[in-house]
């Protein structure tokens, strides 16, 4: 699956197929696609596994090389250990702090992680079990941005023509972000069987002053 065959799908979809005729343009289309993409990344980001090298007693990583990172899953730390060792974390923009008692001595430790999907001329990284859901959000929000456009333009549809888009829009944008949401329930459920992040407890009963 590649761009041009996602786009092909969401034409379909809308049946927007007279190549003489399109009611989106391709580049209208692919932004669409796009914000459908990176919903569903948000939710079931593209794992990946990053071999990170330590600094001798610091417990500090700086992971600013991890591009389009969604989400940190888990650090295993040390490394190569059954069962996997994996700490306790914080994470503060691109700074990543273990919080375990092992000090790291400058040898390796693995960040796993989440980025944002690519769906380009080349390929996809979208499990092929999600390209369906991935055109139906992105034909959904085409649906709803031509309706809204078309509110007030002169339409040979007829009056109907913008209101009847916009629903069947939404439908399917609704039915788009129930299962993506669906997907990120499961996800972090799975996730946590490796070690979520650390969040101080917050007290809701102590003052400790300004």
């Amino acid at each position: 699956m590649n761009l041009t065959d996602m786009r092909a799908i969401v034409r379909r979809d809308l049946h927007d197929e007279d190549a003489g005729n399109y009611r989106w343009t391709d580049d209208e289309l692919n932004r669409h696609i796009a914000r459908a993409v990176k919903d569903l990344s948000e939710h079931l980001p593209c794992e990946q596994k990053a071999t990170k090298a330590t600094a001798s007693g610091s417990r500090e990583l700086d992971i600013s090389s991890l591009a389009v990172r969604v989400a940190v899953m888990a650090v295993e730390y040390p490394v190569d250990q059954f069962p996997p060792r994996y700490q306790r974390f914080s994470l503060w923009g691109n700074t990543l702090t273990l919080l375990g008692e092992d000090v790291p001595d400058g040898s390796n430790a693995y960040i796993y992680y989440g980025k944002s999907h690519t769906l380009d001329a080349s390929g996809s990284t979208i499990p092929a079990q999600y390209e369906d859901l991935v055109a139906i959000g992105a034909a959904g929000y085409a649906a709803v941005e031509w309706a809204i456009f078309a509110v007030n333009q002169v339409n040979v549809g007829g009056g109907t023509t913008p209101r009847e888009f916009l629903g069947w829009g939404r439908e399917r944008l609704n039915e788009f972000r129930k299962e993506v949401r669906r997907l990120g329930r499961r996800n972090r459920v799975r996730l946590n069987t490796l070690y979520r992040p650390y969040y101080p407890v917050v007290s809701k009963s102590t003052d400790y002053g300004p």
